[in-house]
């Protein structure tokens, strides 16, 4: 494997060189279920500002990772730093202050289904501010606007929303405290090619309107090209990060498979 495959040019894009603030920091991590390893002392930086799609095969562990970083799942070693602070065994004031800084869309967008959309997305106003319930309604309102969702899904069901729709309610939820990172899990997993790109643009748009560091789970070439600075791809238990072109002259199988193959060459991007 060379250099070249597994360290991105830092000045291809904003966010991904060597000088930048890194928000995430994962140092040599490992995960474990059991005797089975998942990851072996992974390495990985996440620098402000920047799209970081992250891929692997099934078992690799993609989800593994974001919930390790978010501290839902604690690594058998290794070090996790958001924002400077410690996510493993964090005490729980130090979480639940970096908890206001990220936003997080799991799969499916994980929405109570006994609450409407406007009160799915006051969740977390409502957890972590004191604001008065007039001001929880107007946010609520806005960040539906935000995400392109139409005023008269405030007041539904998850139930009566579509797929695309649940994503965007749980994106509004997400963004509900003004968070810097976002982390997104499968974004776009079971949408139509449709409803897919135009989650695609909503993401690249707001991550440049408001200046998000994105950490995107996904197995979706398209959303790759359309919206990722770099990708981080776990293979082997290991992690190996660069762009799509680079990533493409790396010799492993898998990636080669991944990037080369019919449906990679869709995402090749010129260097």
């Amino acid at each position: 494997m060379s250099e070249k495959t597994t360290v991105s040019n830092p000045e291809k894009k904003p966010g991904t060189g060597k000088n930048k603030e890194a928000v995430i920091q994962v140092k040599g991590a490992v995960n474990a279920f059991g005797s089975k390893v998942i990851h072996d002392h992974i390495d990985l930086d996440v620098y402000r500002g920047e799209v970081l799609g992250v891929v692997g095969g099934s078992g690799s562990g993609k989800s593994v990772l974001l919930r390790t970083i978010i501290g839902l799942n604690k690594p058998a070693e290794g070090e996790i730093t958001v924002f400077g602070k410690q996510t493993s065994f964090a005490e729980s004031t130090r979480m639940r202050a970096l908890e206001m800084r990220w936003g997080v869309l799991f799969q499916e967008g994980a929405l109570f289904s006994s609450q409407t959309v406007a009160e799915n997305i006051a969740v977390p106003l409502r957890e972590y501010t004191g604001m008065s319930e007039a001001l929880i309604e107007e946010i609520a309102a806005m960040k539906l606007t935000m995400v392109g969702l139409p005023e008269d899904a405030a007041q539904k069901y998850p139930s009566q929303l579509s797929g695309g729709m649940k994503k965007r309610a749980g994106l509004a939820r997400a963004l509900a405290l003004d968070p810097e990172l976002l982390f997104l899990d499968e974004p776009t997993s079971g949408l139509d090619p449709i409803s897919a790109n135009l989650f695609d643009e909503l993401i690249k748009n707001l991550s440049k309107s408001l200046g998000l560091t994105v950490f995107m789970v996904t197995h979706d070439l398209d959303s790759l090209r359309a919206c990722c600075d770099r990708v981080a791809v776990l293979v082997n238990k290991k992690i190996i990060t660069g762009t799509i072109a680079e990533l493409r002259q790396n010799e492993d199988p898998w990636i080669q498979d991944y990037f080369s193959g019919v449906r990679g060459r869709a995402a090749l991007v010129e260097a």
